[in-house]
């Protein structure tokens, strides 16, 4: 999905450095992490092996080509890669049509970033059926664009997704303000050269140099991402 970038030069923008936000999706924006795990082991289950949990560190934020590759070599399960993409896809989607529910915050802050015409983008590993779906609770209206797991040549943690996010709008990637909830989304965003904002989802994470740690996005507004970049 993408539709017309707003103007730079709006009343937002002025007086600060922050010239864009690009968030990721999946237990960032929405509270789907544990789907991803839920269908995974519901089909390895069906395929006559059980997943350990620890393993959930290991795919958590992934492009799904790594997470079900590691998935099958780590079980030795009699599946090939492209038909256990479908199958993930399926069962993911199956359960965002009977509930898809958002991270605290989450409406709040893209209501304020949509109020003050701050360039918006949506980059998530996922492939984009799946964001397509999302996008049509989260609102479309939110993101001038979106970048899918499977429409750059190398997903997180490789830059791409971000510097892609940066281009398509028009921004300096250094005064990007970058969400993010995994260990692979930050090393994503960073090597890209962007300030993050970590909300942690299913392991830690600790502060570092153009990295902020957060309980929750009830605590990130728009205020506090101008700041980041200010800083």
């Amino acid at each position: 999905m993408t539709s017309t970038v707003p103007a730079l030069g709006t009343r937002t923008a002025e007086g600060s450095a922050l010239q864009a936000v690009l968030l990721d999706m999946d237990g960032t924006l929405v509270d789907t992490e544990g789907f991803w795990w839920d269908v995974e082991v519901e089909i390895f289950a069906a395929l006559g092996h059980t997943l350990d949990d620890t393993w959930r560190h290991v795919v958590v934020g992934g492009p799904m080509t790594r997470s079900a590759g590691f998935l099958i070599e780590a079980t030795g399960a009699d599946i090939a890669l492209a038909e256990l993409t479908v199958l993930l896809n399926q069962g993911f989607e199956d359960r965002i049509d009977r509930a898809l529910p958002l991270m605290p915050g989450a409406a709040r802050l893209l209501a304020e970033l949509t109020e003050y015409e701050i360039p918006t983008a949506l980059v998530s590993a996922s492939h984009r059926r799946i964001i397509d779906r999302v996008l049509t609770s989260l609102g479309p209206q939110h993101f001038a664009l979106s970048v899918a797991g499977d429409e750059v040549p190398r997903t997180k943690p490789h830059p791409d997704p971000y510097l892609f996010a940066a281009a398509g709008l028009g921004v300096d990637p250094a005064r990007c303000a970058v969400v993010e909830d995994t260990a692979t989304g930050v090393a994503a965003a960073e090597a890209a050269g962007c300030h993050v904002v970590v909300v942690p989802s299913v392991a830690p994470i600790a502060p570092a140099v153009r990295r902020t740690v957060v309980g929750s996005l009830e605590e990130v507004d728009l205020a506090f991402l101008r700041g980041l970049i200010a800083a």
